[in-house]
């Protein structure tokens, strides 16, 4: 284990306002709001603030706060934050974010999950919080050759909770993690005591629409016409070529900017701009850790070693437990999952929801795991 410490050159600040200084705007195309996608107004705001407003030092001191660590599983080099928890008989348990995130994703969340005293919650249902950078992500290394998958990503963190010395442990994740999340109950079910993730279980496919009843053939309608459904699809751009987007997401801020507003204003079901429903600093870390390790082709791994988009499916292993059950279908989750957990009203305005709104998904998240404890 190496202590890591975020320090990202002056020189690659002074380059990245360059930059932006220097963006050859494109001409607004015909059409209202984001029926072309990014509004060239809204950008150039934006490009604006996080050029002469945004402060990366404010944000890099913030998450040096937490202590950070890299080490070496599998061949692959690691970079994880490790906080553990004031109260001694906290359960261990590990975080993994989506995409296209990073652990900026658990800035206010590692908090209320490691202190719940602090917080006002039960010290009893405090957390040893591990929180790692998937491969290609951050400050993880990238994968050196194809043919990576969620199951070997889920390999290396029961690899490191074992090397942390933990013998049991929950895990969770959302987007991206809720692959991985069940994948590390099925590599080490005997110490995953119990599996948390945001959403995604209990999605009907094709095939399981003549089954379902009229209810549920309107919750997959309605599904079906929400707009994260229905915007870019980026596994079908990522799987064809990442390669030739890379090129303008590593070069060009703006680009980068435009590709990751796009996405975040896509995840975002509440009718507040994005940037209103999370914080537009967090956002802009987001964004800016992609820009300083130059992780945006990288970190699209799972996408272009994939043959086609499918929901996870869970594992049963452990128990399973999620932030919102709908829009999934709860009995078709239980074909693949022990459900113990699946709340119907969990507010959520975005699909980043512990970026959202940290301290009810910390309390939710207590809820479940107090059950399997």
């Amino acid at each position: 284990m190496t202590p890591f410490h975020i320090d990202v050159p002056q020189t690659d600040l002074d380059d990245l306002r360059d930059r932006l200084a220097r963006t050859r705007w494109p001409r607004p195309l015909p059409g209202d709001g984001w029926t072309r996608g990014v509004p060239v107004d809204y950008l150039r705001d934006l490009a604006d603030y996080w050029r002469g407003g945004y402060d990366w030092r404010v944000h890099e001191a913030r998450l040096n706060e937490f202590p950070q660590f890299r080490t070496e599983i599998d061949g692959q080099d690691i970079h994880f934050l490790h906080v553990r928890s004031p109260e001694p008989d906290a359960l261990p348990l590990i975080l993994t974010h989506g995409w296209p995130n990073s652990i900026v994703e658990f800035t206010n969340l590692i908090g209320p999950l490691t202190d719940p005293r602090a917080y006002g919650g039960d010290p009893g249902q405090a957390f040893h919080v591990v929180a790692p950078s998937v491969p290609g992500f951050g400050f993880s290394a990238p994968p050196a050759q194809t043919g990576w998958t969620v199951g070997r990503v889920a390999r290396i963190w029961a690899g490191l909770m074992s090397r942390l010395g933990y013998e049991h442990y929950g895990t969770m994740g959302g987007d991206l993690g809720a692959y991985v999340a069940p994948e590390v109950a099925i590599a080490d079910p005997d110490r995953v005591v119990g599996v948390y993730v945001i959403g995604g279980l209990g999605f009907p496919t094709e095939s399981d629409v003549p089954e379902l009843t009229e209810a549920e053939q309107a919750a997959f309608a309605s599904l079906q016409q929400a707009d994260w459904m229905n915007g870019v699809d980026h596994h079908a751009l990522l799987r064809a070529a990442p390669q030739t987007f890379a090129y303008g997401w590593q070069d060009s801020p703006a680009a980068a900017l435009a590709w990751m507003m796009q996405k975040f204003h896509e995840f975002n079901t509440d009718p507040r701009p994005v940037e209103q429903v999370l914080d537009r600093d967090l956002i802009l870390t987001n964004l800016s850790l992609y820009w300083f390790t130059g992780t945006f082709g990288s970190s699209s791994w799972f996408m272009y070693d994939s043959t086609a988009f499918a929901w996870p499916q869970g594992q049963t292993a452990a128990p399973t437990g999620v932030y919102s059950g709908p829009p999934g279908i709860r009995r078709l989750a239980e074909r693949h999952n022990t459900i113990l957990h699946w709340p119907e009203s969990n507010s959520a305005g975005h699909h980043f929801v512990a970026m959202e709104q940290p301290d009810a998904f910390a309390a939710d998240l207590r809820t479940f795991f107090a059950k399997v404890r």
